[in-house]
């Protein structure tokens, strides 16, 4: 008998190593369940110890209301496919986007008037100004301790109150009509050889993408890189989607760090098959769609089962259709794409810091302006 608990315990070790969750024996567990929510309400986060509690609290609530940056493209299977697991509850998602939407919602939580919704979004922009609004429910210790299927790499490690599930991908975007493949940069430093020098390529002023690998080169090869890709004198432009569907017209041939989901959707939509993408290493890519259950919730539990859903394999299929999987699923699009190959992941440790680098690498381009396009 005690060579079996010994063999139970180290599978759970092994399993929390690699970041899953652990179905717990409840009859074993349970006194070691009420420790960890002992602690963890000492500390004054909120703890359950059974997933069946949860879901029956979430019965009595019987509705949620969650706020998501998903569109509704996405957002709506999602939310049926919720609606047939929980019958019971009468749940709206609403598409939020844009940052004077994000700065409104911030004045009314902060001013106190804030209230309508469960979950709520939080942009990177303002990660740090969410967190005193936010219910303190850990998130964490529950998907550690099995109570809550949730895999660990997916919860915020510090505040142990945040998800995030979804996966942005940044690559090189093409046209194969103006450049041929061998011709696309097979990593970030070719954009810097002559013959790309002089309005070849396009970058965006906004430089997620040149930020996003400062967790393998650090700062200082970062900001290098970026006064060197500046000195190429490119193209400078403000956001994908208009800039893509002019590559695919022929105006522009390659588009620097360009997201792949908005890529692989505007591909379905060429018809002339020209737009084409390159996966360059190091990948970056960050993690996005960070969600909590908002501290005025009427309905925190609701909340919880949603943001269990949405990390769900199941969920995470239905996301992935424009390859915004979580790069911690087996299965999704940056899944496969980071097997074996190298990549700078903008982790929990950097999201706060995200908005900051990105003010470093524009300070390193000069302050380029946008401009009107044109070769």
């Amino acid at each position: 008998m005690k060579l079996q608990h010994l063999r139970m315990l180290l599978i759970a070790i092994l399993l929390l190593v690699l970041g899953l969750p652990v179905a717990v024996n409840a009859a074993a567990a349970g006194p070691a369940l009420q420790k960890f929510k002992q602690e963890a309400q000492a500390k004054g986060f909120l703890f359950e110890t059974s997933h069946d509690e949860i879901v029956a609290k979430a019965r009595k609530e019987g509705k949620a209301r969650i706020l998501t940056s998903l569109e509704v493209e996405l957002n709506r299977p999602v939310a049926e496919a919720f609606k047939k697991k929980y019958p019971f509850i009468d749940l709206r998602v609403e598409e939020i986007s844009g940052t004077d939407t994000y700065q409104r919602m911030l004045l009314e939580m902060k001013s106190g008037s804030a209230s309508g919704w469960d979950v709520n979004y939080m942009t990177t922009d303002y990660y740090d100004d969410y967190f005193p609004h936010q219910k303190k429910i850990d998130i964490l210790g529950m998907a550690q301790q099995g109570v809550l299927n949730i895999p660990v790499r997916m919860i915020d490690p510090v505040n142990r109150n945040v998800v995030s599930y979804t996966t942005m991908t940044q690559v090189v975007a093409y046209n194969k009509n103006l450049i041929s493949e061998d011709k696309v940069p097979n990593n970030w430093e070719d954009f810097l050889k002559p013959e790309l020098k002089g309005r070849k390529f396009l970058v965006d002023i906004r430089p997620q993408e040149v930020a996003n690998l400062v967790p393998v080169w650090g700062l200082e090869k970062t900001l290098q890189f970026a006064k060197a890709l500046a000195a190429q004198n490119p193209i400078w432009i403000r956001g994908h989607s208009r800039s893509i569907a002019a590559m695919v017209v022929g105006e522009y041939p390659m588009l620097l760090g360009a997201n792949l989901s908005t890529t692989k959707i505007a591909m379905e939509k060429d018809r002339t098959g020209a737009l084409a993408y390159k996966v360059v290493e190091p990948i970056p890519i960050r993690a996005g769609d960070q969600e909590a259950v908002f501290a005025n919730a009427a309905s925190p539990y609701a909340g919880l089962l949603w943001l269990e859903f949405v990390t769900s394999p199941e969920a995470q299929h239905i996301i992935d259709r424009d390859t915004r999987g979580s790069v911690y699923v087996p299965g999704t699009t940056p899944y496969k794409l980071t097997q074996g190959r190298k990549t700078s992941l903008i982790a929990w440790e950097y999201a706060p810091k995200l908005e900051e680098l990105q003010k470093k690498v524009l300070e390193a381009y000069g302050f380029p302006k946008a401009q009107s396009g044109g070769k």
